[in-house]
């Protein structure tokens, strides 16, 4: 990549245009804040890729932040490496072994061979001295054995001389080298001492081992440290050269090949992770670079789970995150609708949060839903993210399908216009039924009078007849099963009518299972569930199965999702979305309860409840606790509230009030035992400011 430059010290008018307007252009939401103070721009001048923001004070804060945390890192680095052969204790020994051989020298080669000839050349002389077998003495007899006596005598004098004279000159050479290379040590730290003390001597010392680390820098192989040794694992940065030389060795690029960095390498602002995008070679497709998770992990030093790729706007982008830990490892947060008042289901909903920290808010209108996973991966959870944010709106009718039998959607069930909890397939085909014949045909009624081919929240607004329906079925394969063919054939069918018409007229669809083939979820029907959302796997086909063929090979497996990461899944929105890794919130048993109970309060005050579910005798005295406004309703009270909607508990003209007491007392307690509640009467403030016994409201929504 090339950047054009001026000239040192010149003036670059677009260049200060484009800052001005940055920094003086009003925010926009989520953008960042513009600084205090605003620094001059840097004209291409000494330091032209240098933004001027980071001359202010905010972007010296900043620099100092990252500052901080780089040298952290590097410690931590230096640390790690003291226990490999590129630490300092193993460069400071080569170093030292190095100085020593040089020391040494190469003379002792000489020494040993002028030794060798010498001790050859008095072997030959001992051999000549017992030739004839006694021994004789040179210059003695003038006879050939004395002459060859005569010479062996002088090579081995010769030799002796040549031996002692290499050695001579070795141990001159030796000294000479000692001298050149202890002189200097002695010299700093015999300065140390003199100059600085016992400190002195000490910094003396750090500068040695400083010299003896250097020279012993390179291992015994010839290899010397580099970044080309960093892993994110190990807690290095990631810079370009880590990042080229993981995808070589992951195979994705040659390794003549370098990726073009569109943004640096940075560490995201919550420093849970290092990102960065760039973009591939000429040729080589996006597919290849998703594929290769398992090589990028390795050498990047991580865990398969924690490299997350996205293909960016164009087949040769690619944006990368390495977390720094595993994700989502820890407990999820709460979830955010028991904070939540009351919900529309017209707008986006909360369904989790991404590997970022990002919201996913998913808008179901027009839409239809896809949950697969193996049990216990938490499917049913995320599917409640959309029933709870159903029940929240009380215009919102729910109809609710278990083919398991579970107790998923049992908390539901008041507020359910129609529900099989018992995997009923006779009562799942009553429910279908009802759907197609009554709700569709209602709300294609609705939009015609509307002039529209499909409902709408500007319609809602000034219709109340105009609402959105959510319709849940869980374990079709458990309901096809049971059934007998015909039943489920015309199940099917229903099913099949609903998703494909009632989608623009404000029903949505929604389908739960472990893996869902042809067996669990008709074909017909899974292919047109527009959002999906696949937990955790056994095979990477089951995966392929809910997001559909192909995105397993591509990096979108959710078999790699671990058993411990509950709720985790690969979810995406609608056809032709990237999918993402995200966790869905996810709601204890009683918090789901408490959020039942206030959509249940919400449908009562808006007179949406079902007519399966009018309120019984807990549910009337909590509306006599809530009606006094002081949280508690007297005895008195109650019985006035029963008495306004049951003849039971009115007043006989000639009763008294013991009498009355008496008999209301014992109607109410054979109520509540009948229906199974358990709540007693206390002593409770009453409106004049004394005391009766009566009921709190708080015990009364512990007893449901």
């Amino acid at each position: 990549m090339s950047i054009e430059t001026t000239p040192s010290g010149g003036r670059d008018p677009e260049w200060e245009r484009v800052v001005a307007s940055y920094f003086n252009s009003p925010a926009e939401p989520g953008d960042r804040p513009s600084p205090v103070a605003t620094a001059p721009a840097d004209p291409i001048g000494d330091t032209p890729l240098t933004p001027a923001w980071t001359k202010t004070p905010a972007g010296w804060k900043n620099r100092a932040g990252v500052g901080r945390v780089n040298t952290l890192r590097g410690w931590r680095r230096w640390l790690r490496r003291q226990t490999t052969e590129h630490g300092q204790p193993a460069q400071i020994y080569r170093g030292a072994a190095r100085i020593t051989v040089w020391i040494r020298g190469v003379e002792g080669t000489e020494v040993a061979k002028a030794k060798h000839e010498a001790r050859r050349a008095h072997q030959t002389y001992r051999q000549a001295q017992w030739a004839n077998g006694k021994r004789l003495m040179p210059g003695s007899a003038k006879s050939k054995l004395s002459k060859e006596l005569d010479r062996a005598a002088d090579d081995s004098e010769r030799a002796m001389a040549k031996y002692r004279k290499a050695r001579k000159d070795a141990r001159t050479l030796q000294s000479l080298r000692a001298t050149a290379a202890l002189t200097p040590l002695a010299a700093i730290e015999g300065a140390g001492l003199y100059m600085g003390g016992g400190p002195g001597g000490l910094i003396a010392t750090g500068l040695t081992l400083t010299g003896l680390a250097l020279v012993g820098r390179r291992t015994s192989t010839g290899e010397l440290w580099s970044d080309r040794d960093a892993k994110i694992g190990d807690g290095d940065r990631m810079t370009e050269t880590m990042l080229n030389r993981a995808y070589q060795d992951a195979r994705v690029i040659g390794p003549d090949d370098t990726l073009r960095l569109l943004t640096p390498c940075t560490l995201t602002a919550d420093g849970q992770a290092w990102q960065a995008t760039f973009a591939l070679p000429s040729g080589i497709p996006a597919k290849k670079a998703l594929g290769a998770r398992d090589g990028l992990a390795n050498a990047f030093g991580v865990s398969a789970q924690q490299i997350h790729q996205v293909r960016g706007t164009r087949e040769d982008h690619i944006h990368l995150r390495v977390s720094l830990k595993l994700p989502f490892s820890i407990k999820p947060p709460t979830g955010p609708l028991l904070d939540v008042e009351k919900t529309s289901l017209w707008r986006p909903i909360p369904m989790g949060v991404n590997l970022r920290g990002e919201d996913v808010s998913t808008s179901w209108v027009e839409r239809s839903g896809l949950f697969g996973g193996e049990p216990g991966s938490g499917k049913s959870s995320a599917a409640n993210c959309l029933l709870l944010a159903a029940a929240l709106d009380p215009t919102v009718r729910m109809y609710l399908a278990d083919g398991k039998a579970g107790a998923d959607v049992t908390p539901f069930e008041p507020i359910a216009a129609m529900y099989d909890t018992d995997g009923d397939p006779e009562r799942l085909l009553e429910i279908l039924q009802h759907i197609w014949d009554v709700e569709i045909k209602e709300r294609r009624a609705l939009a015609k009078e509307h002039g529209s081919r499909k409902l709408t929240e500007a319609m809602a607004a000034v219709d109340p007849r105009v609402c959105l329906a959510v319709l849940l079925v869980d374990e079709w394969s458990s309901y096809g099963a049971a059934a007998d063919q015909k039943t489920r054939q015309e199940a099917e069918r229903l099913l099949r009518l609903i998703v494909q018409q009632g989608r623009a007229l404000g029903v949505i669809t929604l389908a739960a299972t472990q893996k869902p083939d042809s067996d669990s979820v008709p074909t017909g029907i899974r292919d047109i569930l527009s959002i999906r959302w696949a937990m955790r796997c056994m095979t990477p086909e089951a995966s392929d199965t809910i997001l559909g063929k192909g995105y397993a090979s591509a990096g979108h497996n959710a078999q790699d999702i671990l058993k411990s990461q509950r709720g985790v899944g690969i979810y995406m929105d609608g056809e032709g979305a990237e999918p993402e890794l995200a966790r869905g919130h996810y709601y204890e048993d009683a918090e789901v309860a408490a959020i039942v109970q206030r959509a249940y309060e919400l449908r009562r005050e808006a007179g949406t409840l079902p007519e399966a579910a009018e309120p019984d005798l807990l549910d009337r005295l909590i509306e006599a606790a809530s009606a006094t406004g002081r949280g508690v309703a007297t005895r008195a009270e109650v019985f006035a509230h029963l008495a306004a909607v049951d003849t039971q508990y009115a007043r006989a003209g000639s009763e008294s009030d013991a009498a009355y007491n008496a008999r209301v007392g014992r109607a109410l307690a054979a109520g509540l035992e009948e229906a199974g509640v358990s709540v007693d009467a206390v002593k409770v403030p009453t409106a004049d400011g004394g005391r009766s016994m009566g009921y709190r409201l708080e015990d009364l929504h512990g007893a449901r």
